[in-house]
């Protein structure tokens, strides 16, 4: 059975940090692409980041590119991402999705305010 657990969210200021957690089981995290997403308050569902199968080619949103970093950890079937000079605007619920499915786990909280 396929599960995403997300952790790692929080209240941090701007230009501060974060880690978010994406632990899977029932599948090989590594043999699969997978992406961040995220919702803000009032708004829709948002692509934030993607990382490929095999060579694990990186891909990343505009307005995250440069401040975010999408990683994996193959041993651990975890992946993760490096938030970096957190803004106001990334507040939202972040989802970790396999490939191209829409989110079913239940996300983790970013609140960046001071």
């Amino acid at each position: 059975q396929v599960q995403l657990v997300e952790s790692g969210g929080g209240l941090v200021q701007p230009g501060g940090s974060l880690r978010l957690s994406c632990a899977a089981s029932g599948f090989t995290l590594s043999n699969t692409a997978m992406r961040w997403v995220r919702r803000a308050p009032g708004k829709g569902l948002e692509w934030v980041s993607s990382i490929y199968s095999g060579g694990g080619t990186t891909y990343y949103a505009s307005s995250v590119k440069g401040r975010f970093t999408i990683s994996r950890d193959n041993a651990q079937n975890t992946l993760y991402l490096q938030m970096n000079s957190l803004k106001p605007e990334d507040t939202a619920v972040y989802y970790c999705a396999k490939g191209g499915a829409a989110p079913t786990s239940q996300g983790t909280q970013v609140t960046v305010s001071s």
